[in-house]
């Protein structure tokens, strides 16, 4: 259809990888039941979801029961599966030191990558991120750590996550020098979370072509049905109007306006229920136009656009 924003097709980025438009994110993959956590892992990667986002820090909440326990249950299902490591692109992050809070000095990223090649009983992960910036530490110094990683076959490809442009082209600008480049940016957004379309960090991906993967597409469930709006009810009386007239839910249309940039993201939806999984792939083929789109967008920032 004419007009139409969204692009339902497979991202690739890095060393060859490819991945669906909508990836699995694993914040709140806590289930103590590998049984429970196979089916839901195996649903996400049936419906195309094959890029799988975890991180070492994952499991200190959300009814975790420490750090690392994420990548532990990642990693037990992955070994009671064989073939699954093979459908899937598996992506983590290091660099959250709790208590310090942030550490990306070399010695410190190599620990943290091979304690997370250990808990996911994997010889190779095949997107490393930053998972924040740590501001004592040299882009140069940090890339140093990632070149030595690759270089060892530990690591296949190198992302940012929630780094600003300027922090993100800085270690991509070290990292060039060391022969890598950038495959990812991931930051947090939605139709409540407009910054990355407003902040550079967009036009920085499409000139680099660095896949975007964003996070909190639902805006942590505030943008769901029957959850506090949070006030913003100008937007969800848009996404509502929206939903009506496609027929599909609040839910589906804000997945469906996260996937409108030209940077063609890649949202990562968190649910462990199969039901909402399989309930997310109706973003793909919802018609939003770039009326639509701007529409979200006023109802969001709360302003006319000029």
């Amino acid at each position: 259809m004419s007009g139409v924003l969204i692009d339902p097709n497979p991202r690739t980025f890095g060393d060859g990888l490819t991945v669906g438009p909508i990836g699995f994110g694993c914040w709140r993959f806590t289930q103590t039941d590998n049984a429970a956590a196979h089916a839901v892992l195996d649903t996400a990667v049936d419906l195309g979801m094959n890029l799988v986002d975890t991180a070492d820090v994952y499991g200190l909440d959300w009814g975790g029961t420490g750090f690392g326990t994420v990548e532990e249950r990642l990693g037990e299902v992955l070994a009671s599966a064989p073939g699954l490591r093979d459908r899937i692109v598996l992506a983590t992050k290091g660099g959250i030191v709790p208590g310090v809070p942030y550490d990306s000095s070399a010695a410190a990223l190599r620990s943290a990558c091979e304690a997370s090649l250990r808990r996911l009983r994997v010889d190779c992960i095949d997107l490393y991120q930053v998972h924040r910036p740590d501001l004592f530490t040299h882009p140069s110094e940090v890339a140093t750590a990632l070149a030595a990683l690759h270089r060892e076959g530990k690591i296949r490809s190198v992302g940012t996550s929630n780094h600003t442009p300027a922090q993100h082209q800085a270690l991509a600008s070290a990292l060039t020098e060391v022969g890598i480049r950038v495959a990812t940016t991931q930051v947090e957004w939605s139709a409540q979370r407009l910054d990355p379309m407003r902040d550079g960090t967009f036009d920085l991906a499409m000139e680099e072509a660095t896949t975007v993967l964003g996070w909190s597409p639902l805006a942590g469930g505030r943008l769901t049905e029957g959850v506090d709006p949070s006030g913003d009810q100008a937007l969800v009386d848009v996404l509502d109007d929206l939903a009506d007239r496609h027929g599909v839910t609040r839910s589906t249309i804000a997945l469906a306006f996260a996937l409108t940039p030209p940077c063609r993201p890649v949202i990562l939806v968190g649910t462990q229920t199969p039901q909402r999984l399989r309930a997310a792939t109706e973003a793909l083929g919802v018609p939003l136009t770039r009326t639509d789109a701007y529409r979200i967008i006023e109802a969001s920032e709360g302003v006319p656009l000029p």
